[in-house]
């Protein structure tokens, strides 16, 4: 009989493979995407201190470019023009590719 595996379990292992590559400061902080079944979330995250600098959420109805629109506001009241991409283990794209490219046209590097 075959296991089935979860998407999700693999998404973690891809997940914590590649965060071990993946550093986030106060002045680059990492941006971290999670999609859950009704919403997505993104965070910005100082690593080297351990908390959130900022973070923004929305429904899945509502489209990426809203989430990038909220986010880069917030990033620029902080100061933050660049960025570290972390998709979380999620593939490059559809809503996590409209969400980067959305961000780069705000004016975000990364």
């Amino acid at each position: 009989m075959i296991k089935q595996i979860e998407k999700n379990k693999l998404r973690i292992k891809r997940h914590s493979r590649n965060r071990k590559n993946i550093n986030g400061t106060s002045t680059v902080p990492r941006l971290y995407i999670f999609r859950s079944l009704k919403n997505y979330y993104v965070n910005l995250v100082d690593d080297e201190k351990g908390i959130t600098l900022a973070s923004a959420a929305i429904k899945k109805q509502e489209p990426s470019n809203k989430l990038a629109e909220i986010l880069s506001e917030k990033a620029s009241k902080l100061g933050i023009d660049k960025i570290v991409f972390d998709k979380s283990g999620y593939k490059y794209h559809g809503r996590v590719k409209q969400f980067a490219d959305a961000l780069r046209e705000k004016g975000i590097n990364f």
